[in-house]
């Protein structure tokens, strides 16, 4: 049996999906397992008395998905009018979320074993919801626990 298929060659190991999505110019990385859908966000209804991440409400094919911001979330300002508001679909505990991004990038394939933990200096607000991070030559990607 080769290495190859044992998965023991460098490279051929398995390797982890991320959804790559950007916020406040920061890449971040949600595993693709856990993302059902990708869409632009048309109109939200605001909820009173939400804490300040819940956006709003969405129809997303006729079911009530909570909108939450990331960028509040990370007490971070809000990016201001977009033509296009971008947001990731989730579930968690049975409930449908969409989490609101600037931007949505590429799937990307890396390694599980060159995840590596959060640096010291990572911001705590950034590292509050991460559970490591991946090096991409100049660039840091957030993994985040979602």
């Amino acid at each position: 049996m080769s290495m190859a298929a044992k998965g023991g060659a460098k490279g051929f190991a398995r390797q982890v999906e991320y959804v790559t999505v950007t916020v406040a110019g920061q890449l971040l990385g949600l595993p693709i397992d856990r993302v059902h859908d990708v869409f632009v966000v048309s109109e939200m209804t605001s909820v009173p008395l939400a804490s300040a991440e819940i956006a709003g409400l969405l129809n997303l094919r006729g079911r009530v998905v909570t909108a939450v911001s990331l960028r509040r979330r990370l007490r971070l300002p809000d990016a201001g009018a977009a033509e296009r508001r971008m947001a990731v679909g989730l579930e968690h505990q049975g409930e449908a979320y969409g989490l609101l991004v600037d931007a949505v990038g590429e799937v990307l394939k890396l390694d599980p074993e060159e995840l590596q933990p959060n640096p010291v200096h990572l911001d705590p607000r950034w590292a509050s919801l991460s559970h490591g991070v991946h090096q991409l030559n100049a660039t840091l990607l957030v993994i985040l626990n979602v």
